[in-house]
């Protein structure tokens, strides 16, 4: 038996040759702002556009003219700055039904933005055609090619969104097929078939599109959410089929789970197809800095498991696969993680063997051979550790502090005297004020402060800080990103240990620590020293 017998041969294998140049149309700042959760002022937006325009997308839809006092500012702040790569667009729908498009006060909005492309929205489906616009199918069709005839008329590059597309095929494809020759006869420059409920398999988007695809002679653009969890995959079908324009979302963010994700699917159509895209492949090196950038200001916590971008996307865990990357990178490496903004991480717990001990070491700037017996040390204290409830995972700078210790080299910053929390409250209204006095020596001199704070683990760091401040000012820079709290023996009440992870940063580095006891203080204090002799032991290195 041979490869000749399955039909085999490269060409078979190279999707490229028969796909055009893919456009990326980004809607973060109006289907992605609709997702739960998510806002945006009008300086949000602004810088939001400035950075995708930066990665070298090609159309920016600003969000829905008359629908909010943002969306008009926005659209008035961006018609004085010059983009160097993307279009902006204005979105809307078609006319209503029965009254001119001059009479419409929907499509006035989307003329006064004046931007060079806008996009319509228009029904496919006749269960919304009569149902929800309460209209006839013959004049839906009307609607939509009297719409775009207007703003092609104005000069506008109309993008034309026909929404709820494969449910609509499905449901009567002769009259789906209608609405989109309809835009493409009225002037449509691209014509985008939604997924809109976020139902459908890839087979059948890929099936579909091919269908359209024969059909029509304009651009065909994919649209798809992520209702099933297939809106990247959805996408790429499509795109498969000859789709060249495809939108989404940073993060993947839209209504209910969201829209496709850019952040996924970027990656996939450029390094995975191997399609001509606009964006140049050396830009997707700051994917993961534009990911992190729109989470920050939606206020929205990164996902880390997230695919190409997250801090999981080539984190390495069990011994094995840590054993195997260390010999040869891509045995466990679909990319390399550099080329989208990414890194390899080696993640250390009771799994670990003695590759991870090695590449995190290594990974922290600490060099060790791997027979030595401090690898051994390392790794038995590790798993002593794990076993009483500490957990690496996600504290480096605690496992970095454990290693030093262990090799003894470790240097304290400072030595504990003593610290005591006091918590008073007063009167019917339940007022409480919690006080923490924190006693140390450093540097031969015996430092006394006292803090109040919103809590006892607040006023503890608070005045643990003012303590150092005078001999080392940089921990002024450091703050708490995160604190959880987690009960390891529930079965014990109210006597059970207590983990603390604390996750800290400088503005510019973030670490993680730990603390394990069956006092949640003194656990969080163990977490709060280990945070801030890390950031000390990072600037010593830098002096």
């Amino acid at each position: 038996m041979t490869l000749a017998t399955f039909g085999f041969s490269l060409s078979t294998c190279d999707m490229s040759t028969k796909i055009r140049t893919v456009t990326i149309y980004d809607t973060t700042l109006r289907d992605g702002a609709q997702g739960e959760g998510i806002s945006f002022s009008s300086a949000d937006k602004i810088r939001i556009a400035e950075r995708l325009d930066a990665l070298g997308v090609h159309y920016i839809e600003g969000g829905w003219p008359g629908s909010n006092p943002k969306d008009l500012d926005f659209f008035a702040a961006v018609a004085a700055r010059k983009f160097k790569h993307a279009k902006i667009s204005a979105f809307g729908s078609t006319r209503r039904a029965k009254i001119k498009c001059a009479q419409d006060s929907q499509v006035a909005a989307l003329v006064k933005a004046e931007t060079p492309v806008v996009t319509l929205v228009g029904k496919t489906w006749p269960l919304h055609v009569t149902e929800v616009l309460h209209t006839t199918p013959a004049e839906n069709l009307a609607m939509i090619a009297d719409t775009v005839q207007y703003f092609k008329q104005l000069g506008k590059e109309v993008v034309y969104d026909a929404e709820h597309f494969f449910d609509g095929y499905k449901d009567d494809p002769r009259y789906a097929l209608a609405t989109v020759l309809a835009a493409q006869d009225a002037g449509a420059d691209v014509v985008v078939l939604c997924d809109t409920n976020g139902g459908s398999l890839p087979a059948e988007v890929g099936l579909i599109t091919a269908v359209v695809r024969k059909g029509l002679k304009c651009a065909i653009g994919i649209h798809t959410h992520n209702d099933s969890g297939l809106a990247v995959a959805n996408a790429l079908a499509a795109v498969e089929q000859g789709a060249s324009q495809v939108q989404g979302t940073v993060n993947g963010y839209g209504e209910r789970t969201g829209n496709c994700n850019l952040m996924s699917v970027i990656p996939c159509i450029v390094l995975k197809m191997g399609v001509a895209c606009g964006i140049p492949k050396e830009n997707l090196r700051h994917l993961r800095e534009l990911s992190l950038f729109v989470d920050d200001l939606a206020n929205v916590r990164h996902d880390i498991k997230q695919p190409f971008v997250g801090a999981s996307a080539f984190a390495h865990k069990g011994g094995i696969h840590v054993n195997a990357v260390e010999k040869i990178a891509r045995s466990y490496e679909h990319i390399p993680p550099e080329v989208v903004g990414n890194r390899r991480r080696v993640l250390v717990s009771e799994l670990s063997g003695r590759s991870n001990v090695l590449m995190k070491a290594h990974e922290l700037g600490v060099t060790l051979h791997k027979d030595s017996s401090e690898v051994r040390d390392i790794l038995h204290q590790l798993k002593q550790l794990e076993h009483a409830g500490y957990e690496f995972e996600a504290a480096d700078a605690s496992f970095h502090i454990l290693v030093q210790k262990l090799l003894k080299r470790h240097k304290p910053f400072f030595n504990l005297l003593g610290y005591r929390v006091i918590m008073d409250k007063y009167g019917e209204d339940g007022r409480s004020i919690v006080e923490a006095s924190v006693k140390l020596s450093v540097r031969g001199e015996v430092v006394h402060t006292a803090a109040e704070g919103d809590g006892p683990v607040n006023a503890l760091d608070s005045a643990f800080r003012q303590a150092l401040s005078k001999f080392y000012p940089s921990i002024a820079a450091v703050r708490l990103v995160d604190y959880k709290v987690r009960i390891l023996d529930s079965q014990s009440g109210t006597a059970a240990k207590t983990r603390v992870m604390i996750e800290s940063t400088d503005g510019k580095d973030i670490w993680g620590t730990v603390g394990v006891s069956d006092n949640i203080i003194e656990a969080s204090w163990e977490a709060l020293v280990d945070s801030v002799e890390y950031k000390l032991f990072k600037d010593e290195q830098k002096r």
